[in-house]
This record gives structure tokens, sequence and C-alpha cells, in this order.
């Protein structure tokens, strides 16, 4: 996939995901992911010992 169909693709997914949801519902979920993102790049660069 070019970087271009991953944007399409995302932005596809967030419009998915926000359809029927309040502006409180998307803010929330928008900062639930960019913490999963987080976790997800501190793993990748530390992986837990504790696995």
């Amino acid at each position: 996939m070019t970087s271009c169909e991953w944007a399409a693709a995302v932005t596809a997914i967030a419009i998915a995901i926000a359809q029927d949801k309040s502006a409180e519902e998307i803010g929330f979920m928008a900062l639930l992911f960019s913490q999963l993102g987080d976790t997800l790049a501190v793993m990748a660069a530390e992986p837990p010992k504790c696995m």
C-alpha cells in the first residue's frame, strides 16, 4: 500500500467510527487511540519484561 492509500484507508475508518457519535465521544476515542499508539510505540522501543 502506498502512503496515499494508507491515508485514505485511515480516513475511511475514522469516518466509519465517528458516524452517529457525539463530539464528546469522538474526542474521547481520539484520546484513547492516541494513548494506544503511544503505548505501542513505547513497547516497540522497549518490549515489556513482564509478559
